[in-house]
């Protein structure tokens, strides 16, 4: 009665994981050893890979540890990779497991870009090498029931795993075998095949009769949901695995229920319930009777239905000598009890014995881009403190220029260059003067050119493709069931449509910054002169000596001095600014870790606040003292200007060096601004390159995906019929055999995935099509042909004449034996032809009467048969005997 069903495994294709998980790392983690220890890891996934579906796997537990140990690493690997359609693009191909390429069913196979479709996958064949693994353990000792019952409530464990979570996994419609419905009915026969393996257990434990008759019938109860779940949905009987299985899980049923009766007629027999007893027997042994004479060819059940009718042999004999109870209705019967042993394994990764994750070192994708998002927060802050530091630097040398200090203060002489002058034009030489800002100002334009050409490119390919999929999806319609390449291309032309924004923001930033060059450029020319140059094009005025030891020029000093002391203190606060540094990854993981998902927002703001509040508080106190300070300096400057003499020659000489000491400034700014742009410039091209091979990567998965899909088109559209299909007229068609009822599959079919499909008997063979006559020449004409059938009295059943193969004339008869016999043609009158049988090729001779002999009976009427001999089926044509 053993028989056990086992689920086939499920085929994939080969995938190459090294490549875009090795470009992932490179392009995520910066050169060192932590990036070649994860491309070692990667290389040794592929390898997990392959050892776990390249290869035909053992019925054994070392081949399920490989299965399970790989599903445990797509588990741990799935948050650290961006696995996706429009990022990570890896497509996974795998077979139906039950399909083998018919037209009926689900899909032969399914292409999916999804972490998630690839680890339903794997886990259905840990499932179903589980449940293989169950059936081929020897049930004769405890050590083989107890591994059986364990793999076939993992078995049933998995299959409901992938029952609630295929079609979150999948973005589309599954194929039949890991559909909900299917994997849940797998689920319940693995589990009610783990109860029958506890109640051979307890049967062979030699338990009490009341525990085994509940653990009987908890597994008939089983056996029942999981025929009735398999009969009534629509597509699971078109399989033929299914097919296979429903008289195996209708036998097990009644199976069951009879054990159940068996055992609890021990228990009624022990309570002195005789007629109790009696009808559990009969029910017990009418449902091994059932079981015979329907499903005998998928479980034996000789040895039960034995053991039924010698209990009930002997129950009746007592009962009939002995006792006279009243044998009562099976309806009128207790119930019997149900005791469920068995529950199915929760699917809790890691599944695996001793697994070590091959990624442990690295974080999740969503602490990865938990971080990249804080970093950016951080970068905005520092921005934004430096930013406003440096602006109230540039306002403080704004106001000092239109001042005209310190320069006014050392002019005193009226006929020297100012030291602050001087100074500026040495610094103005030292930073390469004209012809650095020059260089920097032409390298941007090809600069930009090039990141623009790098970004048309990347979304010229994403075009390309989508262009051709949405004229694929035109021509193939709804056959055409992908993603569209525009609804997966979003996140990209977003990504692309900001790039482009960004450039054009840049651009704008260069022509500000090339106007104020224009504005300056003069000034800064003249700053770039020797010194002898530079102090012949001051105006000169009238000396102010006057003034070189007043206390308002001293008053100036001391403010212009702690202005300087401001800028100083603020160049160190920028250093430091800068400097701050701290890891996030920490604090994200361990969010992560206690509430399942990463508040990004609350933790870094709060964090960001506790490293700059300090500074940012500095800030503002530095330009609360600069605002004060230039105030006081604004006041001193006018009661300066009250005592000097002033006079065309003064505000001439005044003016020239405001402007220089204005374009100093201006040439500070903007070269760095033009170094700060090329650097722009330069950094953009690293992004957009990665954009670039991000779109590359994309487009060709999808190409491939296009490719595999057009395959899969071409087949089918091959197999479909050319044309609707049309009725054969009766007379074309062969009769039909006769009915036979279907051979059932042979057993071992529960032991190993379905071969082939039942053999129907064959019908009677047809009797070929009569052959022509053969070819008779004169000289033949008198001579017996050597194949010609005996001569015989006719048969009381002749065999049937194959139909004509096109529509002929009424049938003429045909002489077999007659010497050079051959058939006449249509129309022949013998009449008309008479006195001409010395023609050629007419070597037939009309009978010639001899005297005395009388002639041959006239013909009958139209239709009839000669009197005397067989009337043969209408269907058939006439058919005469041999003469």
């Amino acid at each position: 009665m053993a028989t056990f069903i086992s689920v086939p495994l499920k085929k994939s294709s080969e995938v190459d994981l090294v490549k875009p998980l090795s470009k992932f790392v490179t392009a995520t983690y910066p050169a060192g050893e932590e990036q070649a220890e994860y491309i070692r890891s990667v290389e040794e996934l592929n390898k997990l890979r392959k050892n776990a579906l390249g290869r035909p796997l053992d019925k054994h537990e070392s081949s399920l540890e490989v299965l399970l140990r790989y599903y445990d690493q797509l588990c741990a690997v799935e948050p650290k990779f961006p696995f996706s359609e429009n990022q990570l693009c890896l497509t996974f191909t795998w077979k139906d497991a039950f399909d083998k390429g018919s037209l009926f069913g689900g899909s032969v196979k399914l292409a999916l870009a999804s972490l998630g479709y690839e680890k339903t996958c794997v886990l259905f064949n840990a499932a179903a090498l589980a449940s293989q693994i169950a059936s081929e353990q020897n049930l004769d000792n405890d050590e083989g029931l107890k591994t059986s019952a364990k793999y076939y409530q993992l078995a049933s464990g998995a299959f409901g795993h992938i029952k609630d979570t295929v079609l979150s996994a999948l973005n589309r419609e599954p194929t039949m075998d890991i559909s909900p419905e299917t994997v849940g009915t797998l689920s319940l026969i693995m589990l009610a095949q783990a109860q029958e393996v506890f109640f051979l257990k307890a049967t062979s434990d030699k338990m009490k009769d009341a525990v085994i008759a509940k653990l009987a019938n908890q597994a008939a109860d089983f056996y029942g949901d999981a025929f009735k779940q398999c009969q009534y949905k629509d597509n699971l009987p078109k399989y033929f695995y299914f097919q296979e299985v429903l008289p195996v899980l209708a036998a097990k049923h009644c199976i069951m229920q009879a054990n159940a009766e068996l055992h609890q007629s021990v228990l009624a027999k022990q309570k002195k319930r005789f007629g109790e007893e009696i009808a559990r027997l009969q029910h017990a042994a009418e449902l091994v009777k059932t079981v015979a004479s329907r499903y005998d060819e998928y479980v034996s059940v000789k040895d039960l239905s034995d053991k039924i009718n010698r209990a009930l042999t002997a129950a009746k004999k007592d009962n009939d000598f002995i006792y006279h109870d009243r044998v009562p209705e099976v309806k009128d019967l207790e119930h019997i009890g149900k005791a469920a042993l068995v529950k199915a394994t929760v699917i809790t990764p890691p599944i695996s014995q001793k697994f070590t994750d091959l990624f442990e070192k690295m974080v999740p994708m969503a602490v990865q881009q938990s971080m990249g998002i804080y970093t950016q927060r951080k970068t905005e802050t520092v921005n934004r403190l430096v930013g406003t530091m440096r602006e109230a630097t540039n306002l403080c040398n704004g106001v000092l220029a239109s001042l005209n200090l310190p320069a006014a203060l050392e002019d005193l002489s009226g006929d020297s260059i100012p030291q602050s002058i001087a100074e500026k034009a040495r610094s103005v030489v030292q930073l390469g003067g004209l012809q650095t800002i020059e260089q920097l100002i032409r390298d941007l334009p090809e600069l930009l050119t090039r990141n623009r050409e790098i970004l048309d490119e990347s979304l010229k390919m994403l075009d390309d493709e989508e262009t051709t999929d949405n004229e694929l999806r035109t021509k193939f319609n709804q056959r055409w069931n992908r993603t569209p390449s525009g609804d997966l291309y979003k996140p990209l032309r977003a990504e692309g449509a900001n790039f482009r924004n960004i450039l054009d923001k840049a651009v704008q930033a260069d022509q500000v910054v090339k106007e104020r060059y224009s504005t300056h450029c003069d000034m800064i020319a003249l700053l770039c002169k020797p010194e002898n140059e530079l102090n012949a094009a001051i105006p000169s005025a009238n000396p102010t000596k006057t003034l070189q030891g007043s206390e308002v020029v001293n008053v100036l000093r001391a403010q212009l001095a702690q202005l300087d002391e401001i800028k100083k203190e603020r160049e160190s606060l920028e250093g430091e600014v800068k400097a701050v540094t701290f890891d996030m990854s920490t604090t994200f993981l361990t969010a992560l870790a206690q509430d399942g998902a990463i508040n990004e927002e609350q933790l870094s703001l709060s964090q960001l606040d506790q490293l700059y509040g300090a500074y940012n508080q500095r800030v503002q106190t530095s330009l609360r003292m600069q605002e004060d300070l230039l105030g006081q300096v604004q006041t001193s400057h006018q009661e300066f200007s009250s005592l000097k003499q002033s006079n065309t020659e003064t505000n001439q000489r005044e003016e020239v060096l405001k402007k220089l000491a204005s374009a100093h400034d201006s040439y500070v700014e903007i070269s760095s601004n033009l170094r700060e742009g090329t650097k722009f410039y330069n950094d953009l091209t690293e992004i957009l390159l990665k954009f670039q091979n991000k779109c590359s990567d994309i487009v060709f998965a999808r190409k491939t995906e296009r490719d595999e899909l057009l395959k899969e088109l071409q087949q089918s559209i091959a197999r479909e019929p050319s044309a609707p299909s049309f009725n054969v007229p009766a007379y074309q068609s062969t009769p039909a055999a006769p009915a036979a009822g279907p051979t059932p599959a042979p057993r071992t079919v529960f032991q190993q995935p379905p071969q082939q499909a039942q053999q129907q008997p064959q019908a009677k063979p047809q009797p070929p099509a009569r052959p022509p006559p053969p070819a008779v020449t004169p000289q033949a004409a008198s001579t017996m042909p050597a194949n010609a059938p005996p001569t015989g009295p006719p048969s009381s059943n002749p065999p049937p004449v194959a139909p004509p193969t096109q529509a002929q004339g009424p049938p003429y008869p045909t002489y077999q034996g007659y010497p050079g016999y051959f058939q006449m043609p249509m129309g022949y009158n013998p009449y008309a032809a008479y006195g001409q049988y010395n023609m050629p090729n007419m070597p037939y001779m009309p009978y010639q009467g001899t005297p005395g002999q009388g002639g041959y009976p006239a013909a009958p009427p139209g239709g009839q048969p000669y009197p005397g001999y067989p009337q043969q089926p209408p269907q058939h044509q006439p058919y005469y005997p041999q003469q």
